[in-house]
């Protein structure tokens, strides 16, 4: 029983000494989230040459 009349499930050791296996294959959060890269801000995927890209981004009057 501990001081404040819980039961306790075994002897209690303090976090210093306590064992924590250590799962490098577990990903909680991705590295980098979509909206870090240029497309999560709107910019152009493609290639190098900005032709395309170009005409496509003309103003709605053309």
């Amino acid at each position: 029983m501990t001081d404040n009349g819980a039961m306790s499930s075994g002897p209690e050791v303090p976090d210093d000494d306590r064992t924590v296996e250590q799962d490098d294959e577990l990903v909680i959060l991705p590295d980098v989230t979509s909206d870090e890269t240029d497309v999560g801000w709107g910019e152009w995927r493609g290639d190098a040459s900005d032709d395309d890209r170009l005409l496509a981004d003309r103003p709605p009057h053309w």
